[in-house]
């Protein structure tokens, strides 16, 4: 038996092909501090990046362990986007791993948030506080009640990570990085719901609660289809009240893509192999929209 983590063993724990998601959150706090004119400076650039990395890499790793330990993970039916990596079911002595770099990852989260304090203030301190909380918190507390499973993955890439990155670069809040925060908030939070629809049953005998087995999976897909819609008419109010160039309006190009997912959850919410093109499209949607929107704001 292997006793050593090996590299591909890393990349699993850590589910590093769904890591892009935290620097195009983190390129839309940059955006905005742009559009205020802050004075951006590559250090500080280097540790927010680094930071949402290093957060993403945190809950991942605190998943992937406690989706083990508690038995999930033997329970889903694996897809390309949920059902975990299958690292620790295959390798379950590497268990010990997941949590550590869970943990560390979250103390060099907290680490950069100490700079950012220092540079910054109290403010800077209660963003960081709601962003380890998430952290800390979804996959031991988050994943056994309904509400907080459906809005800490948007508190934790949205509201904490585009604002916390807004505030760190320019030392305030304004209103443009609010309506920013809103697009992940949104978006994000479709993202772990609609990736609940194949592990319901799983999730169910393991002892979690969300919002797909409170009210049932063609409930849970109108929940996602009105959280898609608030998150175009996020970006809408923005341009329309001045807040967001109006190059920004290029984000609303994925809008299809977003009634395209909802309409094959609808369908598929039932067949795992017609739900994944849904799972994919929301993947696309949940990527390609903050960052049009980013680069409509910078450029």
């Amino acid at each position: 038996m292997e006793v050593f983590m090996t590299l591909k063993d890393f990349f699993g724990i850590i589910r590093a092909p769904f890591l892009v998601l935290a620097p195009v959150c983190v390129l839309l706090g940059v955006s905005t501090a742009h559009l205020s004119g802050a004075e951006l400076r590559w250090f500080d650039l280097i540790l927010v990046f680094a930071g949402g990395i290093l957060s993403h890499i945190s809950v991942n790793s605190l998943n992937e362990y406690f989706d083990f330990v508690n038995g999930l993970d033997l329970m889903t039916i694996k897809t390309p986007f949920s059902g975990g990596s299958g690292t620790l079911p295959a390798k379950p002595h590497l268990s010990i791993y997941a949590l550590s770099i869970g943990l560390f990852s979250a103390a060099l989260v907290a680490a950069i948030g100490l700079y950012f304090i220092y540079l910054r203030g109290t403010t800077m301190l209660i963003i960081g506080i709601i962003g380890i909380s998430t952290v800390l918190l979804y996959p031991i507390v988050g994943v056994k009640n309904w509400f907080l499973s459906l809005i800490l993955p948007g508190l934790g890439f949205g509201i904490s990570m585009v604002l916390g990155t807004h505030y760190a670069l320019s030392g305030s809040i304004e209103i443009p990085a609010i309506i920013a925060s809103l697009i992940p908030f949104f978006l994000v939070n479709n993202l772990l719901l609609l990736n609940q629809l194949p592990d319901a049953d799983a999730d169910k005998k393991a002892g979690r609660e969300n919002i797909v087995i409170l009210i049932g999976k063609r409930r849970a897909v109108i929940v996602y289809t009105v959280f898609n819609i608030l998150a175009y008419l996020t970006i809408i109010i923005g341009i329309f009240t001045g807040y967001f160039r109006a190059l920004s309006s290029i984000a609303l190009l994925t809008t299809l893509l977003a009634i395209m997912a909802s309409y094959r959850a609808i369908k598929g919410s039932e067949d795992i192999k017609r739900l994944i093109p849904a799972l994919a499209m929301n993947v696309l949607v949940n990527l390609l929209t903050p960052l049009l929107v980013s680069l409509g704001l910078m450029l």
